[in-house]
């Protein structure tokens, strides 16, 4: 054996930027395997079909190709056989694009919603105009305190989603047109997920007409919301208007963001008419 012709592990290692425990893996599952290996010395040895491999192995992973699909390869290596998996990672890689794409989205508007919470005036009540929103709705009777059964709710939104409410867009939960005409505060009647642009949703879902809301936000949670309904009301009746749709009450800051209840904020907007009686 000519020591110009085969290389040690350690040689190999270096020359590949691989690690030595990452080149016995490869011998163990039988992707590349040592031209020799000594049975005195258990050294093992590698030579030019073996560097080969290696390339090929290290080129294909720096394209994030899996190491059973370059396994499969390296059985049959073919020129078709490559051009359709390059075909094929190319296809994964742009769906891959357009989920981190969707990510970065998702985690600007989180940073965006966090930002607003934080600037918010709290116990100021205003006049707010929102734009078109899509929302998928469930009719679920709850009290403020009935975090099982909200969570409930969510599940039956999300049952036929491939991925979760968690990365879809805000949850919240509204009492009905009737009930706050009639001063009926104390329970919600809808559950809802406000869906953010870019959020995928295999259910029914809803596009709210861009409205003028009478909104409010205040510190705290759902428990605290009767009063501020009632403060609501008040106000709109004052300034002429007519409750036009369901209130959306969502918790802007919460337990899923920090322990300090002092910074926990929650809105609640009641859409309105703009006409008032002559």
């Amino acid at each position: 054996m000519e020591r110009k012709e085969l290389f040690r592990i350690g040689e190999v290692s270096r020359l590949f930027h691989i690690s030595i425990s990452t080149l016995r893996y490869y011998d163990r599952t039988g992707l590349v395997c040592p031209e020799y290996t000594d049975s005195d010395t258990g050294y093992r040895y590698y030579g030019a079909a073996q560097f080969e491999c290696l390339n090929t192995i290290r080129y294909l992973r720096e394209l994030d190709m899996p190491l059973d699909r370059i396994a499969g390869f390296l059985q049959n290596r073919d020129i078709g056989k490559i051009q359709e998996l390059l075909q094929n990672q190319e296809a994964e890689i742009e769906k891959r694009e357009q989920r981190l794409k969707m990510i970065r989205r998702k985690i600007r508007n989180r940073l965006s919603q966090i930002q607003d919470a934080l600037s918010s005036r709290l116990d100021e009540i205003c006049l707010v105009d929102t734009p078109p929103r899509r929302i998928a709705s469930i009719r679920q009777s709850l009290g403020p305190s009935d975090y099982q059964e909200l969570e409930y709710s969510i599940r039956l939104l999300e049952e036929s989603e491939e991925g979760t409410s968690i990365f879809l867009g805000k949850i919240g939960v509204g009492v009905s047109g009737e009930r706050l005409r009639r001063g009926e505060y104390h329970s919600y009647d809808v559950v809802f997920l406000l869906l953010d642009e870019e959020d995928t949703f295999q259910g029914d879902t809803t596009v709210l007409p861009a409205q003028t809301c009478a909104a409010v936000r205040f510190q705290g949670r759902h428990e605290q919301a009767p009063g501020y309904y009632g403060r609501l009301m008040e106000y709109i009746r004052r300034e002429g208007y007519a409750v036009a749709g369901f209130s959306r009450e969502i918790t802007m800051i919460d337990y899923g963001l920090t322990n300090d209840t002092s910074k926990f904020v929650t809105e609640i907007q009641i859409p309105v008419n703009k006409s008032r009686p002559t």
